[in-house]
């Protein structure tokens, strides 16, 4: 108080997300725990090792954050700027001996957790996740006083602009690709070799025979697609040009609409049911928050938003099962769909979104689509060398997980990889020193992101 030059001043009330962190720790600390019986007196070591095992499971988040936050700033403060307001503040957090110290608190939680059942752990993880909401509470309780480019729907105005997010689906909202779950249904309901099958039904390979074929198109699938790959990428980085890497991405296309007719000509989709596909579907695991940010999105009438899926997916209605299971019947979905006949699948695949230059050209003829009385802001989410055009054609494109093809292909072409906090860090400081900061496509520049709730933050906020 002192450094900071308020002396004499004026006693304030604490602040009311400060005052319920701090009631959540007396609480936790004294047995009081919700969902859990008061311990009385703690007469064993069993029992006071529990209420400090949950009472570290209270503290740790702060301690981690802290730790997390300082590093973080520290990266991205400029070393000549010594008179940062916060200067002493990120020295300390990020400094070796608070980083150790987190680091102590984490493994004296795990060392006092060892003699706890599953139930007890469990009512960690519930105080350790209650912790971190009222830390990022705590963080948003606090008054900005610059304008800030975040969250992005913050200057959105419903009747003059329209918010666009596009997104791939095999993961980038999935954790496995659909085509391996679309080849599991096929063998789990394919008859046995002995068994005998009507002449109504649809002609089908037997269980083990599907299996081995699928195992064959998945191996040669993943060395040509490699091959591929290798036939089009420069030896050398070269400068980003839009055009240039289109052009190349021709012969990808090329690869995925063949390996396309080989499946088909191989019968392994014939004779799958419909309902087996939507209940596959309903039981699909998505990424973590994935669902719960389109939810959020399509369910807000305050942004008016459009969410459109572009995805190589054989079966757009495995896409539309795995959304319904969120209630997200408002998704459009641009998919391959399969042929049936009396819900039985025939083998065929009515082919729309089969490779880069199908999935950019339903992209452009999206918003060509859209009406021209308001300004657009076009959003792309994808994970794979599939999503790249897309990725660049949009205002923002974001990259979720780590595929190593997309990266060396867009590096090598000239595309830049900026994580995304410190991407908004440097459009912050253009947007306070007056400098555009509008987001727009075709600039080479894609964001980073680690997960959903990164992306969710940015776009939406806390």
């Amino acid at each position: 108080m002192q450094e900071w030059g308020l002396h004499g001043a004026k006693k304030a009330a604490i602040n009311s997300a400060a005052a319920k962190y701090i009631d959540f720790l007396l609480a936790t600390a004294s047995g009081k725990v919700e969902g859990v019986k008061g311990p009385g007196k703690l007469a064993t070591p069993f029992e006071k090792t529990k209420v400090a095992a949950y009472t570290l499971g209270a503290m740790t988040p702060c301690m981690r954050l802290y730790a997390f936050l300082g590093k973080e700033f520290k990266a991205l403060l400029d070393p000549n700027e010594g008179s940062h307001p916060y200067k002493k503040w990120i020295d300390n957090y990020s400094s070796e001996s608070f980083q150790a110290s987190a680091a102590q608190t984490e493994e004296l939680l795990d060392k006092l957790s060892v003699s706890l059942t599953g139930e007890e752990l469990d009512i960690i993880e519930k105080l350790y996740h209650q912790a971190m909401k009222l830390e990022i509470e705590f963080f948003c309780a606090q008054s900005l006083v610059q304008p800030t480019i975040v969250p992005l729907i913050k200057e959105h105005n419903p009747t003059t602009d329209r918010l666009m997010i596009f997104s791939d689906f095999d993961l980038t909202c999935t954790v496995v690709d659909s085509s391996a779950i679309l080849a599991e249904i096929a063998i789990v309901t394919a008859p046995k070799s002995d068994q005998h099958q009507s002449e109504n039904q649809i002609a089908r390979m037997s269980s083990a025979d599907l299996r081995n074929t699928w195992g064959l198109l998945s191996r040669q699938y993943t060395e040509e697609y490699e091959q591929c790959i290798e036939s089009f990428v420069p030896t050398e980085k070269v400068v980003f040009d839009y055009k240039n890497l289109h052009k190349a991405l021709e012969k990808l296309s090329d690869f995925e609409k063949k390996a396309n007719n080989r499946v088909t000509k191989s019968g392994v989709l014939k004779g799958l049911n419909i309902e087996d596909i939507k209940r596959a579907g309903e039981r699909l695991i998505l990424q973590d928050g994935c669902i719960n940010f389109f939810q959020k999105i399509v369910k807000s009438e305050n942004l008016n938003a459009n969410v459109h899926v572009l995805s190589y997916c054989w079966c757009g209605d495995l896409i539309r099962s795995a959304f319904s299971s969120g209630d997200l019947h408002e998704l459009n979905v641009h998919a391959n769909e399969f042929t049936f006949e009396e819900s039985i699948s025939t083998g065929d695949i009515v082919k729309k979104v089969e490779s880069p230059i199908d999935k950019v050209q339903s992209f452009k003829d999206i918003l060509k689509n859209c009406h021209d009385d308001r300004k657009s802001l076009t959003i792309y989410i994808g994970d794979s060398v599939g999503d790249i055009l897309c990725l660049l054609e949009a205002d923002i494109g974001i990259v979720i997980g780590s595929s190593s093809s997309l990266r060396r292909v867009g590096t090598q072409f000239g595309v830049s990889f900026v994580p995304l906090f410190p991407g908004l860090v440097k459009k912050q400081k253009e947007f306070i020193e007056g400098r555009s900061s509008n987001w727009k496509g075709l600039t080479g520049i894609l964001y980073t992101a680690s997960s959903w709730a990164e992306i969710h933050a940015f776009i939406l906020g806390y």
